[in-house]
């Protein structure tokens, strides 16, 4: 039986290693490789799209005036900050 912890080889009936003295019985430690951190990373992307389109969606059955898409210049003046306005 090879240790995890410094890959000395030992005999299967030992409970410790005998190079460095770590605990055989122990399940190793689970790492997770390149294809778990593919599939959980495609999951929170599938998870996220989904979320925009059904908010998206929903958002645009809302009545008037929450509906509006478009706001008018003189609500969000520091959007066009190079544009003053006429006083």
């Amino acid at each position: 039986m090879k240790c995890l912890n410094c890959s000395q080889e030992n005999r299967p009936n030992l409970k410790f290693c005998k190079k460095c003295g770590a605990d055989l019985a122990l399940p190793p430690a689970w790492f997770p490789d390149w294809k778990w951190h593919l599939k959980t990373l495609s999951w929170i992307y599938l998870t996220l799209m989904a979320a925009f389109f059904v908010i998206s969606f929903a958002l645009h059955k809302l009545p008037p005036p929450y509906d509006q898409r478009r706001l008018a210049p003189e609500v969000t003046p520091w959007l066009n900050p190079h544009k003053v306005p006429n006083q």
